[in-house]
C-alpha cells in the first residue's frame, strides 16, 4: 500500500517511494515541493493549517528500517501505542479518501470533456452530413444536366448525318444532270 501515496500537491501528484514530508493535518508531500513550499511559510497547501510547531512538518522513510521500527516505539505505553496506531490508520483513511476524491473528480473532467468532444463531433458530423447532401444533390443535378448535354448531341449529330445524306443525295442528283 505504500505506493498508493502521491505527493498531496495537485501540480505534482508524484507517487512517493522513499521519503516524504507529513504534516500533522494529514498531508503528505514529496520532499522537492515541500522543500519549496515550507521554505518561506508554515501553512499547509492542503488545507491552510497554520504548521507553527516543529513537529507539524516533518521528514519520514517511507521505507523504515528494522532497527528504526523496532526502537521507536520501545518504551512508550500501550496506550500511547495504539492512539499513534490510530492516528497513523486515520493518516491513510484520509489519503484514500482525498486519492479517491480526487480520481472521481479526474473522471468528472474527464467524462466533461468527453460530453463537449462528442458535442462538436456531433455538430462537425451533422454539418459535413449537410454538405455532403447538399454535394450529392448537385451531383445529381450535374448527371442529368451532362444526361439531357448528351442527348442534344447526340440528337444534333443524328440531324447532322440526315443533313449530310441529304447533301449526298443533292450532290448525287445535281451530278449527274
Amino acid at each position: 500500500m505504500d505506493s498508493d501515496l502521491r505527493c498531496n500537491r495537485l501540480t505534482c501528484r508524484k507517487a512517493l517511494a522513499d521519503k516524504a514530508v507529513v504534516t500533522t493535518c494529514s498531508h503528505i508531500f514529496c520532499v522537492e515541493c515541500a522543500n519549496e513550499l515550507f521554505n518561506s511559510t508554515r501553512i499547509c497547501p492542503g488545507c491552510e493549517t497554520s504548521l507553527t510547531e516543529p513537529d507539524d512538518v516533518v521528514v519520514c522513510s517511507l521505507h523504515p528500517s528494522n532497527d528504526y521500527k523496532t526502537s521507536v516505539l520501545s518504551g512508550l505505553s500501550p496506550s500511547t501505542i495504539l492512539e499513534i496506531c490510530g492516528r497513523a490508520i486515520s493518516f491513510w483513511q484520509y489519503q484514500i479518501h482525498q486519492e479517491n476524491s480526487f480520481q472521481h473528480a479526474v473522471v468528472r473532467n474527464v467524462n466533461d470533456k468527453n460530453a463537449q468532444l462528442q458535442k462538436q463531433l456531433d455538430s462537425v458530423l451533422r454539418e459535413a452530413n449537410g454538405e455532403m447532401s447538399l454535394l450529392n444533390s448537385k451531383v445529381s443535378e450535374l448527371e442529368r444536366d451532362l444526361e439531357l448535354e448528351r442527348r442534344k448531341t447526340r440528337d444534333l449529330q443524328d440531324a447532322a448525318r440526315e443533313k449530310d445524306k441529304e447533301y449526298q443525295k443533292l450532290k448525287v442528283s445535281a451530278g449527274t444532270v
